[in-house]
């Protein structure tokens, strides 16, 4: 497959076509129709084009798009799920005036103008077609059919002449074997693609991972019970649903989308990451990877490049998660402007368009992720699923610490185990809307470490035991609670 033109060059080429066909119409009132209608009509038929491929829309075709049509304005004239939604709602080719007006003038100056436009239309099309740096057979039929009609309009009115020589079958782009590359939706293509290229170079797909190793690393999380609990019965669904597929039966419509509600560090991305394996374990997703993203990861600074920002990370994110970590910030009710509304949109157009292999995770505090999932019906119908993450008590956050002092090596004694439970159970006790859970663990745990190594510092020759102790002066406790113990 060629590679994608670059937006400059799709403007460039566009343009000098359009110039150099302009200059040839003789008839002055022609040339004036042309001038205001041409556009406009090119861009239908891009549409139309684009449709055919059933690929999707990319970035890269709005680029493209704007590139053509923007005539140097700085401000795009089209946005993302603008472009998308016209593509989507084309209907059908219909017969320019300027042509007819065109088809007149040669019959009356005996000229064939009518009939060379036919091969700049057709030209036209095929460059919109290969934007994404290939021309399928769905769309070189389509402009074939266009081109037909407008030749049969000459035929039919007489115009001197016969149909164009010109081959659009040439244009399709085709893989070594001489077969014309498959057309779908994007996700099929590259997985073929790939899996080709895996089979060319003697490699083999990675098997998927157990089910039941999965499930078993979710029940080591600590705490959770009730987002264990809804994850299993989520997962239950799934595969009772798939079975009815298998067997014939009528499934009811089933939204994956979900909502994780809680404070920070209480384990909502290390869940949505291990959805995201588990779903492509039961075939539920092609790849099974999580793309972590908050609203700067999708929302750009000015008019038009969040559309596109947004687009080339639900790309990213196709045939995996897409976690949006503080979802709440893309809907700013006292901005009714704010670009987080225009990343809305398009990931709900994302959302319906890879509904088979995309599964959006939207994360935040409680109370934010309801006035979140309010500012948009859209939002409301798609995201219909909430897990409920609670904040860990004293006794957890003491598991949590522990386990990080084992992953890395660190030992206690009694007395310093004894004097961490006691300041974590304080802090889980004196808990504010800063709470952060595991994290503040993790910042408890990370200062132990620190201070062990100053302290050690001054030591010539530590030992191994001492290497790995923690003390009670490593906990960075207050005088009162060291005592204590």
């Amino acid at each position: 497959m060629a590679q994608p033109m670059t937006p400059a060059v799709v403007h460039k080429q566009y343009d000098e076509a359009m110039t150099a066909f302009r200059r040839q119409i003789r008839d002055p009132a022609v040339r004036v129709a042309f001038g205001r209608e041409s556009d406009g009509f090119l861009r239908d038929c891009a549409c139309g084009v684009w449709q055919k491929d059933q690929s999707g829309i990319t970035p890269l075709h709005v680029e493209c798009y704007n590139a053509i049509y923007a005539k140097g304005n700085p401000v795009p004239t089209v946005l993302y799920w603008e472009l998308a939604t016209a593509v989507s709602q084309y209907s059908s080719f219909v017969l320019p005036g300027f042509f007819r007006r065109m088809v007149k003038a040669d019959l009356e100056l005996g000229g064939q103008c009518s009939r060379r436009f036919v091969d700049t239309f057709t030209l036209m099309m095929l460059l919109f077609a290969a934007v994404d740096g290939k021309v399928s057979e769905a769309e070189a039929g389509f402009v074939n059919a266009c081109a037909d009609s407008l030749s049969a309009y000459c035929d039919k009115a007489g115009v001197p002449g016969g149909k164009s020589t010109l081959d659009v079958q040439e244009f399709v782009t085709r893989r070594a074997d001489g077969e014309p590359i498959p057309t779908g939706r994007p996700q099929e293509e590259k997985t073929a693609t790939e899996g080709a290229a895996r089979t060319a170079q003697g490699e083999e797909q990675p098997p998927k991972e157990k089910l039941e190793d999965l499930l078993a690393q979710l029940d080591g999380l600590c705490g959770l019970e009730k987002v264990k609990e809804d994850v299993k019965s989520l997962i239950n669904l799934v595969k009772v649903r798939k079975l009815r597929q298998e067997a014939g039966l009528p499934v009811t419509p089933l939204s994956l989308h979900l909502v994780f509600m809680g404070n920070p560090g209480t384990g909502k991305t290390t869940v949505a990451r291990l959805l995201a394996r588990i779903y492509h374990a039961i075939g539920v997703l092609s790849k099974g990877q999580l793309v972590e993203v908050d609203r700067s990861g999708l929302v750009a600074g000015f008019v038009g490049q969040t559309a596109l920002k947004t687009q080339e990370v639900i790309e990213k994110a196709k045939g995996g998660v897409l976690f949006i970590d503080e979802a709440y910030a893309l809907a700013n009710q006292e901005a009714p402007n704010d670009f987080g509304r225009e990343a809305i949109e398009v990931l709900l157009k994302g959302m319906e368009d890879h509904r088979d292999d995309l599964i959006v995770i939207v994360a935040g505090y409680t109370d934010l992720m309801w006035n979140f999932i309010h500012a948009n019906p859209g939002l409301e119908s798609r995201f219909n699923k909430y897990f409920y993450f609670e904040d860990y008590n004293g006794e957890q956050l003491m598991e949590i610490f522990r386990a990080m002092c084992e992953k890395n090596g660190y030992t206690m004694d009694e007395a310093t185990a004894q004097a961490a439970e006691r300041a974590l159970q304080k802090m889980y006790d004196h808990r504010d809307e800063n709470f952060g859970n595991a994290r503040d663990v993790r910042n408890v745990f990370e200062t132990a470490v620190t201070r062990q190594a100053n302290r050690l510092a001054g030591m010539e020759m530590p030992a191994k035991e001492d290497l790995m102790a923690f003390t009670l002066d490593d906990l960075d406790l207050p005088q009162e609670e060291k005592t204590e113990s």
